[in-house]
């Protein structure tokens, strides 16, 4: 019926695009899940949703309740219209060093917002551990803890992996995506394998994260010092993560990420943000491996306005020294994803 969906049935059955010049440029079929489509812009309307689901179905969340969560923004976003729609209260908090886009959507949806210290997850104020002790204060409250609460990664193994097998009508050879809390990688790994074991599932892992080494070599230490990309690569196995069927890890440099981001911009016309261009860059390397004729799916996971005041500034590219993966081109000139990207 037209109109009755609400914001709870307009998230997922999101579109495959073809990323066209990187598709002719490795001769495979380069796909992105459109997760930006989806109603608060961002893969994690996913995870939000199927979260406070799971808390309304075991009684958790009641009637006027509130949803606390440690967040780089995207969850709490997307948790932010799920109580607006439900009538709860949501309370966020987020470390400092995300876009102020983020910290201004979450107000302007009426999310109370902490900014606290960045930390590392080993600090007692780690954002995500002073979001669970905030939750246990509060009367009616839950704490989502989108990192361990599994609800996470079942809504993709349920919704996102099945999308995108239909969607390739079973054609799909490779999966590729980063991980922050690590749920849409293991919820789509394990729905596709479960349909065919050999499509390999790859992670793309920025600098600064312990998941290269620990998927590659089973230890957990960290490549790089950090990344310019916000709310991936982490340094600890989360519950979602866990036993996940992950076939390697692929580690991408900023510059990377950069030229990726900027490709999509002025090759496909998508305005996207950091994760997707590491997901993309990671898309093209699995590509080539494979060889031509192969299909590759990876995930779009939000817009670029959410960066504009960092990726998409060239003053702080260049303070970050990414200015030269972002070149100013000329009227009619293009930049190659492809070939800008490290081999």
């Amino acid at each position: 019926m037209t109109g009755s969906l609400g914001f709870a049935g307009s998230v997922g059955n999101t579109p495959l695009v073809r990323l066209r010049r990187v598709s002719e440029e490795t001769g495979c079929e380069i796909l992105g899940k459109a997760e930006f489509m989806n109603p608060g812009g961002s893969v994690k309307d996913r995870a939000a949703l199927a979260i406070i689901e799971d808390a309304e179905a075991r009684g958790a969340l009641t009637a006027g309740g509130t949803v606390v969560e440690g967040t780089a923004g995207n969850t709490g976003i997307g948790l932010a219209h799920v109580c607006n729609a439900r009538g709860y209260r949501c309370v966020i908090v987020m470390p400092d060093n995300q876009s102020a886009e983020k910290y201004l959507l979450l107000k302007t949806l009426g999310a109370e917002v902490h900014p606290v210290p960045t930390v590392p997850y080993s600090n007692p104020n780690q954002y995500q551990k002073v979001a669970q002790r905030l939750a246990a204060s509060l009367p009616n409250a839950i704490w989502s803890n989108q990192f361990d609460n599994t609800a996470n990664r079942d809504a993709h193994a349920r919704t996102t992996g099945p999308e995108i097998w239909a969607q390739t009508q079973g054609r799909v050879d490779a999966f590729v995506a980063a991980a922050g809390t690590g749920g849409t990688l293991a919820g789509v790994a394990t729905y596709l394998k479960s349909r065919r074991p050999e499509i390999r599932c790859v992670l793309a892992d920025p600098p600064g994260s312990s998941l290269y080494e620990y998927i590659n070599n089973g230890t957990l230490k960290a490549t790089g010092s950090g990344s310019v990309t916000e709310g991936i690569g982490i340094g600890r196995v989360t519950a979602n993560l866990a036993g996940a069927p992950i076939d390697e890890a692929l580690h991408i440099e900023d510059g990377e990420t950069v030229a990726s981001v900027y490709g999509l911009l002025r090759e496909e016309g998508l305005f996207l943000g950091s994760t997707s261009g590491i997901n993309v860059a990671a898309a093209v390397r699995v590509a080539r491996r494979l060889g031509p004729g192969h299909t590759v799916v990876t995930v779009l996971c939000d817009g670029g306005a959410r960066y504009q005041s960092r990726l998409f500034n060239r003053e702080w590219l260049q303070q970050k020294g990414l200015a030269a993966y972002a070149p100013e081109l000329a009227p009619g000139q293009t930049l190659s994803i492809a070939t800008a990207l490290v081999a």
